[in-house]
């Protein structure tokens, strides 16, 4: 069975949803309220559907606070119909937008295509033998190929969110976003912390093994 966890003000409509889904082996839990939903154990369900309109917090933070600490797909779905919205819940890190009102059966769509994405990266994953990277939060270090890189605050920002997205697409706007000692906001200076992490890595931007660009996206991590 597939878990879904739902934050959701508008429990009729969530009724609804979940008894679609229910019929299709897919189990959703709802909350109205934000912050029980993020103390709901999100590490347990396989997706988040996510309203942006909530009482006491805006969906936009509960959509950061949830990509900052779990590696779990996101759908948001609201009703709010500003463009800036949906893509500033893209560039925070949600995996899909659905506008509501929304017929049930593409919602099942979309949980069926990002549940499948999701498990397809996870195998590619356990697949490798071993990572080159390593991440040690508690004293603040990296290392790779067992060795220590000597990293500036925002070099290690940049390169721990990576790895903690290992394997994804990162937008430019992401990696922007959750560096706090980045001082100039501006694309160029990213592209001069990626430039200087990949002469430590010993990593091209020609023929990169470890540090990808994607066209019109940003970053990818592998390796």
């Amino acid at each position: 069975m597939i878990n879904v966890l739902m934050i959701e003000d508008d429990t009729e409509f969530a009724e609804i949803l979940s008894e679609y889904l229910i019929q299709y082996n897919i189990k959703l839990t709802n909350y109205e309220d934000p912050y029980l939903g993020l103390s709901a154990g999100i590490k347990n369900y396989d997706l988040l559907i996510l309203d942006l309109t909530l009482p006491g917090m805006d969906g936009l933070e509960v959509c950061k606070e949830v990509v900052n600490r779990y590696n779990i797909p996101i759908i948001i779905s609201s009703a709010r119909g500003d463009v800036s919205d949906k893509v500033t819940g893209l560039q925070l890190g949600a995996d899909d937008y659905l506008p509501k009102p929304y017929d049930p059966k593409e919602m099942y769509a979309r949980i069926q295509s990002l549940i499948r994405r999701y498990k397809k990266v996870a195998v590619q994953q356990n697949d490798k033998v071993e990572s080159d990277f390593r991440l040690d939060e508690k004293r603040h270090q990296i290392f790779f190929k067992q060795e220590p890189i000597n990293l500036t605050p925002a070099e290690f920002e940049i390169l721990a969110y990576m790895l903690k997205q290992h394997g994804f697409s990162i937008s430019r706007e992401q990696l922007v976003y959750n560096c706090k000692s980045l001082k100039d906001k501006g694309s160029k200076s990213l592209d001069v912390i990626i430039g200087r992490l990949r002469i430590k890595i010993g990593d091209s931007s020609k023929e990169s093994i470890y540090i990808k660009s994607i066209r019109g996206i940003g970053y990818k991590l592998i390796g």
